[in-house]
């Protein structure tokens, strides 16, 4: 902790048409200098912090939100705020997930100085493995691999998601779902 609210780790957009039940995702680089409303030119990524430390109505969410539409020109309808903690439970809840890894990576583990080493090949992520994998912003291209390393979490979460026995195991302790959710999510 370095003293006071922290920056938004990731932001991503997603788009749902269920009409023609298509949807999309974009990654949006969090070193990207924007104009944050109200705040002048600044990272992308300090927004979420601004409306945290200026207590703005909606906090950090609703300015990065508000940043996001201005910058894109689009409307954005809802936001989720999800924290490290929610992320790995609802991952390990699941039964983790399942990627295909393309290249040997490093991950440093968050909040301990434990090292995992990933080799090439299909495997089954935990949920702190998978938030390592997600977050590691020193293999490949930099940002630009790790929002793609971060699409392919989101799409392996949605295929265990949509597995009968996952669904099953959800539907049947709905309990278990949101003791995850109320504390971490906003």
């Amino acid at each position: 902790d370095k003293g006071g609210p922290a920056r938004s780790d990731t932001m991503i957009i997603f788009s749902v048409d269920p009409v023609a039940k298509t949807a999309a995702m974009l990654s949006i680089p969090r070193d990207l200098w924007v104009n944050v409303p109200g705040y002048g030119q600044n990272k992308i990524n300090t927004a979420y912090f601004l409306g945290e430390a200026n207590r703005l109505p909606g906090g950090g969410p609703e300015l990065a939100a508000r940043t996001v539409e201005e910058f894109l020109g689009i409307e954005v309808h809802y936001w989720a705020q999800v924290d490290f903690t929610a992320f790995v439970q609802f991952v390990d809840y699941i039964g983790g997930i399942k990627m295909d890894i393309k290249e040997p990576i490093t991950l440093e583990m968050i909040g301990t100085e434990k090292k995992e080493y990933l080799k090439p090949g299909r495997q089954t992520l935990s949920g702190g493995i998978a938030l390592a994998y997600a977050r590691n912003r020193s293999e490949g291209d930099g940002d630009f691999s790790r929002a793609q390393r971060q699409q392919e979490v989101v799409m392996a979460i949605r295929d265990q998601l949509v597995r009968r026995d996952v669904q099953k195991m959800i539907l049947g302790n709905p309990k278990g779902i949101w003791d995850i959710f109320s504390e971490n999510i906003q």
